[in-house]
């Protein structure tokens, strides 16, 4: 069976062949710039995140002859003489490189205490002219005599490890190598996540409540009217996130707007004006009106293409008004729901300028604490560990949100 030849004499299957790869070829042109902005903004730092989350070089580097000693230590007894000198000796050079306080700053976020016995050790060693490091460390200071001191500094001296992810969830690696929880005073992140949780379904609450009617408007209104009302949703996108929520400082704040209003309508006294800024409340007011344009369009996109001829069937058919739009308009309207449910949670679950100013100590969200970690503590592990927790949050809200509609897919067809 002969193969059909084009005017070149190639058979028309490879001619065929051959034009489709250069067409891919172009079409991957096209999107290698997109691509490799993608790539460079987005996948590379979520990598580099991930990397710093298990990344521990502070102690590693500084103390690598100590580390290797310690490998072989078997934790039961103190660690020989040879150890002792070794860890005095690192210590001044890491001071001459000035990486002393690094080294104190991350074991002291492991076993609080540590940065001080560090820094007096340190300070000691140097005058120091004899031989005998192992005495002399313990007479400086108690702790150098405790086992535990020596498994903290070798399970932090670990260059890849998990005890950021423990700490994110409060807790800890004990002496007998079990796992248990911090010390009250340092269990604060579960008790934040949770909060953030909260503050971000509440505010998709508040939003799906006020975007519902206002998105019913839009798409039902006559064109003039609706075009008027798209206007001022979209108003808040051309105006700073930071000047708006400034504004509410200015609102909420006891001598603000709001208060006096209601204290000249004499809903309240004078002396018994409302703190509506710096706590919770002030979070949930300010994110609920800077995230609810987001909840709108996703609503008013569905609304709108839903028929009107729908409803006008049901109340022909005997339905109540409240009756045909319940059972007929709302669930036609549910894929804009989920659509604007889960763009706003996942926007305010990570939210950080909006708590960071108007929200105070109760109203701070997991990202404030990330944000601490990143510029002030400079733990970047724990910050990058509290950042990996919140993506595989939002990536797990994802994946049950696809779910759920491609079970609602299945059920319509």
């Amino acid at each position: 069976m002969t193969s059909i030849l084009t005017a070149d004499g190639i058979p028309l299957k490879d001619s065929l062949r051959k034009a489709e790869r250069g067409r891919r070829a172009k079409a991957f042109l096209l999107v290698a710039p997109l691509l490799l902005f993608v790539l460079i903004s987005f996948v590379f730092p979520i990598f580099e995140m991930l990397f710093r989350s298990v990344d521990n070089p502070v102690v590693a580097n500084n103390l690598p002859l100590t580390i290797e000693k310690l490998e072989k230590w078997d934790g039961t007894n103190l660690p020989d003489q040879e150890t002792f000198s070794l860890v005095a000796k690192e210590l001044l050079i890491a001071r001459e490189n000035s990486k002393v306080g690094k080294i104190a700053a991350r074991l002291n976020f492991e076993s609080g205490g540590m940065r001080s016995m560090i820094n007096k050790t340190v300070r000691k060693v140097r005058k120091y002219k004899g031989n005998d490091y192992k005495k002399a460390l313990i007479q400086f200071d108690k702790r150098w005599g405790k086992v535990v001191t020596w498994k903290v500094i070798k399970r932090i001296g670990q260059r890849y490890t998990g005890v950021q992810y423990l700490a994110a969830l409060d807790l800890k690696v004990n002496a007998d190598n079990t796992i248990g929880l911090q010390s009250e005073d340092r269990r604060i992140y579960v008790k934040i996540f949770l909060r953030t949780i909260w503050v971000s379904v509440l505010v998709t609450i508040f939003c799906l409540i006020l975007a519902y009617p206002v998105s019913f408007l839009l798409a039902t209104l006559p064109l003039r009217i609706s075009n008027l009302l798209l206007i001022m949703v979209l108003l808040p996108f051309w105006t700073s996130l930071l000047v708006r929520t400034t504004s509410w400082i200015v609102l909420l704040q006891r001598n603000g707007v709001v208060n006096d209003i209601l204290v000249a309508l004499n809903i309240i006294s004078e002396d018994g004006r409302i703190q509506m800024i710096y706590n919770q409340t002030g979070t949930l007011v300010a994110m609920t009106q800077i995230l609810l344009p987001f909840m709108i369009l996703p609503l008013y996109s569905v609304m709108k293409t839903i028929s009107p001829s729908y409803m006008r069937a049901a109340r022909s058919l005997g339905a109540s008004p409240l009756t045909a739009f319940v059972r007929v308009y709302m669930p036609q309207t549910t894929p804009g729901i989920g659509a604007g449910c889960l763009l706003v949670f996942i926007l305010s679950i990570g939210y950080y300028i909006t708590p960071a100013l108007v929200g105070g100590r109760s109203g701070q969200l997991i990202s404030n604490f990330i944000a601490y970690h990143m510029k002030s503590s400079l733990n970047w592990g724990l910050a990058a560990a509290l950042g990996t927790i919140l993506l595989v949050a939002v990536l797990v809200l994802y994946w049950l949100y696809n779910k759920i509609i491609g079970i609602d897919k299945m059920k319509l067809g």
